[in-house]
């Protein structure tokens, strides 16, 4: 593998700050607003296979589970330290998740394994060119029609999102994201249909919804 694969930005781009991610996220990103609103855009039904990808510590993961029983989800991250936070989660929700280790510019899943694919704050710890291989391994795992929902970071809609923005731009990979590349991106992959269905102000710039297709 080469290299520049490697490259990997820990959640808060430091790794001691782990253990502080829940309770930012919870207070900086509106996230009960915008992960009930994915929850919901997701559609799942019965029978459904859903990963999400870079799951964190699952909070997205298991609100999936609860949001629709019959359907199986899997939760994928690259940091074992993330990963058994997550597990407890689960564990403590009364709720059976698979947990897997590993990156999202190389998953470890068959073609079309997918109906569903969710990256919620995920694309913009990766480099630019990781962030092109892990949207091309989302399209190689999804079914045909299968779905990506994506919750990111994306162009700044207001002066103030415009300012602060420039600390997002400082922590993490987020060129693509502020230059509102992302959808482009995507189409790139493969995808069609793909339309931004929400925005956000949060603590550090504008968060967007987007949602894509495969054909």
């Amino acid at each position: 593998m080469e290299e520049t694969h490697q490259q990997y930005i820990p959640a808060l781009r430091f790794g001691w700050l782990t253990g502080l991610y829940d309770p930012v996220i919870r207070w900086t990103m509106r996230e009960g607003l915008f992960k009930r609103r994915l929850v919901e855009q997701v559609g799942l039904q019965p029978g459904h296979q859903v990963l999400d990808l870079g799951c964190g510590t699952a909070t997205l993961t298991v609100l999936l589970k609860q949001h629709q029983p019959q359907a199986t989800v899997v939760g994928l991250d690259g940091d074992p330290v993330v990963l058994a936070r997550a597990r407890k989660k689960a564990a403590e929700a009364g709720i059976k998740i698979s947990f897997d280790e590993g990156m999202a510019y190389q998953l470890p899943y068959p073609d079309h394994s997918f109906d569903r694919i969710v990256a919620s704050l995920l694309l913009h710890h990766l480099t630019s060119d990781n962030k092109r291989l892990a949207l091309a391994e989302t399209f190689r795992v999804l079914k045909p029609s299968g779905e990506l929902h994506i919750a990111d970071f994306g162009k700044p809609h207001t002066l103030l999102m415009a300012s602060v923005s420039l600390v997002v731009r400082w922590l993490e990979e987020a060129y693509e994201h502020v230059k509102g590349m992302v959808p482009g991106l995507i189409h790139d992959a493969g995808f069609i249909h793909v339309e931004e269905t929400g925005r956000y102000t949060t603590t550090f710039g504008t968060l967007v919804l987007i949602r894509a297709v495969k054909p």
